[in-house]
Order: C-alpha cells, then sequence, then structure tokens
C-alpha cells in the first residue's frame, strides 16, 4: 500500500482529495489538526507519532523531523543501497507528500500580533517536508497547492507522470523561496536599518502577458500581494490587461492618490497626468480633467477616487479609453462601459501592501527606497514673498502641489479652479517645462493669467518664474533650495507674484 504524507494549514478540498486517495488503495499518514479533520471525515488515519515511534514535542515544534520520514521520502528507489538502508532501518517509502505551510506572512500583517506569536509562525518541518519530497521528485509526488489536487489524482490514476513531478517540485522551491523571503522581510522590519544586507523578495506571478512595452519582449505581470495593489483590481469586460496599461493604471493611481476623500479624476497618457482635477461629481471632475488636454486623452487610463455614476460612464465611452478604474460603478454605468469590447473596466482602489517599498530596476541591480508620502499640505510651509496668498490663491496652489507630484520630473503644472490647464513633463530644463505648460494651456484655448503654478523641485534660476509671470500666473508653489532662492524670489515681488515655498522636492523620474 502506497503510503501519502498529509499535513495542511490550508485545508482547503482536503477531504475530497483524501477520500479519492484512500479509495485508491493509498495509507494516510498525517498530524494534529489534519488527522483529526481526516478522521472527522470518516477515514483511516495513521499518525506521524506511530510510525517514527517518538511523540511531538516541544509543544508541536518537533514532530516530522525524524528519518523514519524523511528517509523514506529521501531515498532514491533506483539505488539499491537506499533501499537497504530504509528497509534495514525498518523505514517506509512515501511517495506522496501533501504540505502547506503556517501561515507566517497572514500573522506577520495583522495589527497587533505579538512579536512571540509571529514567531510561533515560522515553519520548520513543512519546508523541510517539502524540500526532500521535491529534491527526489524523481519518485515523490510532492503538492504545495490545493488546486493542484485533481491533476495530481488523475496522474496517479494514470501510473504517475514525471513531468508533472517535476513541475511540482519546482513550485514547491518557488513556495518555499518566498515563505523564507518573507520570514527575512520581517526580522529585517525589526531593526532600524530598514535596507538589510541582503535583499530577498518574493513576487506571485500573477499573468502572463501578451508581451512587454514592445512586442518583440516577453512579458508577465507578478505581485506582492493578491490583496493589495494593481493585482486586487477586478476587471469587469474589455481585453486582457496589457504591460503598457498596467504602467499607465499605476500613473493614474498615483496621480490620485493625493486626493482620497474628495472627488478626482486623473487622465493618464504614458504613466503622466495629461488631466487632473477636483469636482462637485464624478462627470464634473472628468470633464474639468478632460479640458486640459483633450487631443492627448486619447488612448488613455481614466481613475476616479469616487463611484462612478452612469453620466459619467456615458461621458467617458464617447472618447476612446484604454482602462477606467474606480471603487465602485453603478450597474448603469458598467451597462454603460461594457457596450465598448475594447475597454478594461476595473473597479478597487488598489491599495499599496503594508511596508511596501519601492523599487527600480537599473543594469546589475536594483535601487530600493521608500515611498514617498502623499504632497498633502504641511504646516512647515512658508510664504517667501511680500505678496501673501488670497484664500483662493492658497486653495489653487494646495491643488497645484497635489498634481505635481504625479507628473514625471522636470514637471510644472498650471491650474485654475481646481484642475490642471496645461501640463509641462518630462523635461530636461524647469524654464522648457514652464513654456511646454504654457503652451498647452493655452493652445487648449485656456486663460493663463491669474493661474498658479506649482513646480516638483526648485527653480534653480528666475527665468521660469519670469516666463510664468509672462503669462500672467499669479501663485507659485515650489520646495525650493537653490543656491538662488532669493533671486527667484526677488522675481516673484517684481512681477507682484505671491509663492510658497515647501521644503519638500516630489520629483518623479
Amino acid at each position: 500500500m502506497p503510503i501519502a504524507l498529509i499535513s495542511v494549514t490550508d485545508k482547503t478540498g482536503l477531504v475530497d482529495f483524501a477520500t479519492a486517495l484512500a479509495a485508491a488503495g493509498w495509507e494516510l499518514l498525517s498530524t494534529g489538526g489534519t488527522a483529526s479533520a481526516l478522521r472527522g471525515a470518516g477515514l483511516a488515519v495513521r499518525e506521524v507519532s506511530d510510525e517514527t515511534g517518538l511523540a511531538e514535542m516541544l509543544d508541536g515544534r518537533v514532530k516530522t523531523l525524524h528519518p523514519a520520514i524523511h528517509g523514506g521520502i529521501l531515498a532514491r528507489r533506483d539505488d539499491p543501497a537506499h533501499m537497504a538502508q530504509i528497509g534495514a532501518a525498518a523505514y517506509r517509502p512515501i511517495d506522496l507528500v501533501v504540505v502547506n505551510l503556517y501561515a507566517f506572512a497572514a500573522a506577520a500583517a495583522t495589527p497587533g500580533v505579538a512579536r512571540d506569536d509571529v514567531v510561533e509562525r515560522i515553519d520548520i518541518g513543512g519546508p523541510a517536508l517539502l524540500r526532500s519530497a521535491a529534491k527526489n521528485f524523481a519518485a515523490v509526488t510532492v503538492v504545495v497547492d490545493p488546486a493542484d489536487y485533481p491533476r495530481v489524482l488523475r496522474a496517479l490514476a494514470a501510473g504517475g507522470d514525471a513531468a508533472l513531478r517535476r513541475d511540482l517540485a519546482a513550485k514547491v522551491f518557488e513556495h518555499t523561496a518566498s515563505y523564507d523571503a518573507a520570514i527575512a522581510s520581517w526580522f529585517a522590519a525589526q531593526h532600524a536599518d530598514a535596507f538589510p544586507g541582503q535583499l530577498t523578495l518574493a513576487f506571485q506571478r500573477r499573468q502572463t502577458l501578451r508581451y512587454g512595452e514592445n512586442p518583440d519582449q516577453r512579458a508577465a505581470f507578478y505581485v506582492e500581494s493578491p490583496t493589495a495593489g494593481l493585482g486586487s483590481l477586478t476587471q469587469i469586460g474589455g481585453k486582457e490587461l496589457s504591460f503598457n496599461n498596467l504602467l499607465d493604471l499605476e500613473g493614474a493611481l498615483t496621480a490620485i492618490d493625493a486626493f482620497t476623500g474628495e472627488t478626482a479624476c486623473a487622465i493618464v497618457k504614458h504613466t503622466t497626468p495629461c488631466g487632473l482635477a477636483t469636482g462637485a461629481s464624478a462627470l464634473d471632475a472628468y470633464r474639468k480633467a478632460l479640458a486640459c488636454d483633450p487631443v492627448s486623452a486619447f488612448g488613455s487610463v481614466i481613475a476616479f477616487t469616487v463611484s462612478v455614476d452612469v453620466e459619467t460612464a456615458d461621458a467617458v465611452s464617447s472618447l476612446f479609453v484604454e482602462c477606467i478604474v474606480a471603487p465602485a460603478f453603478s450597474e448603469a454605468a458598467l451597462e454603460s462601459l461594457v457596450r465598448k469590447k475594447n475597454l478594461r473596466v476595473l473597479v478597487g482602489t488598489a491599495p499599496w501592501p503594508a511596508g511596501a517599498r519601492d523599487y527600480k530596476r537599473v543594469r546589475g541591480g536594483l535601487l530600493v527606497q521608500d515611498r514617498p508620502s502623499p504632497p498633502i499640505p504641511d504646516t512647515t510651509w512658508r510664504v517667501v514673498t511680500k505678496r501673501q496668498p488670497t484664500d483662493a490663491e492658497w486653495r489653487e496652489l494646495r491643488f497645484a502641489w497635489r498634481a505635481v507630484a504625479s507628473v514625471k520630473s522636470n514637471a510644472i503644472v498650471l491650474s485654475r479652479d481646481e484642475a490642471t490647464i496645461g501640463i509641462g513633463a518630462g523635461q530636461m530644463s524647469r524654464v522648457d517645462a514652464t513654456f511646454v505648460a504654457v503652451h498647452k494651456a493655452r493652445d487648449a484655448g485656456h486663460e493663463t493669467a491669474g493661474a498658479a503654478l506649482g513646480s516638483d523641485a526648485f527653480f534653480p534660476f528666475r527665468d521660469g518664474v519670469d516666463q510664468a509671470a509672462e503669462a500672467g500666473v499669479r501663485a507659485v508653489i515650489q520646495p525650493g533650495g537653490s543656491v538662488r532662492d532669493a533671486d527667484v524670489i526677488e522675481a516673484a515681488d517684481a512681477h507682484d507674484m505671491t509663492m510658497v515655498i515647501t521644503g519638500r522636492r516630489t520629483f518623479r523620474h
């Protein structure tokens, strides 16, 4: 009778799987809660302690770490010496190992869980069993994911499948590597040095993509957590998300991050906004955002901070849009949007995973940094000009500061009525970014006189302020910190502008 060792934390599908094994003539070997669950289903189960001749010890910390178990798993079936050794020790071969691990990551992410309780969720015996079985995949079938139960049963009924055993072994090593990475990350977070000497990351493949940025590049989408980030969004209708769609979705969600609790809309093209606005309703915010640059909005990704109603959906449907994302959609809105066969509709807020950092790939390495905190108004802001902002200008400056943080640097935004009217993005000089913002505003028919300006970094020279003044800009918000700040402030005073210094740069490279 072949032996199956089953010890699982996730008991999804367990009884049906074990019942099928028993019906096929397998002896079930198990521990603790798994054994109880199987007996409760009327199945005959042999305890691991009966196989080893030793009771569990150390509050269950040691139960499967024994040669009777690992010898039975690791013995090479094609090596007579191996088989003779386990035979002499009265150990039996174990041909199927079904194990999944203590839920360490969930415990570590749960607020208020004591450190000692998190440590107790570090599985020792489980990874050892999995690694032993995976190493001996030539003879042993190893299962770490309940989703694999059906194909394992089919393969066993057919007499075994060497290719499947190899694939399942690979899945095990991916799983244990991810598990160890979560533990290493947790330990690193317990110390003042947030950046450990060795960085271990684990991401799960969410989907294989049709191609990358260009059709000749292979690509896939991996997630840190299936319950956070872009992977947590629910897609309703439309084609499969592409590599570039996902990049633009990140840009759109980044643009509205600073407007949580308000009604806002961001329209993004090539990862940077071509329109961003707040409004009295989703439709109002959308129309204001679209008015910034309706030409560039063609083929864009649109994000909302609030639920989308049918009026807004109808307005969006009149434009060619790649994706639209919002926390919710009315039933009528969904009916309107899904009529556009190519429009990808995504529902959710895509929060960042707890403690997540920002990673940027460079040749031969990885740059790691804290995620930027939202660019919200701060008590450290200073008015540095003779003229103080009016109440209306303060509102506009607060909006412009939050808006410019999501624009690729060098970045300048012009705003009016809490909506962007001109955006200068990704320029090599700040004066060029100012020129582009003014040009885009005028090209779209916006009046620049009286507008507010937000800059993501300091003005190295006064020329950017002079250019803004020529366009009629009356209020400026910028980080400051240039050796020529005095010249820049002098220029603002000469033009009777008001200028606020935030003391914080918001580059988005």
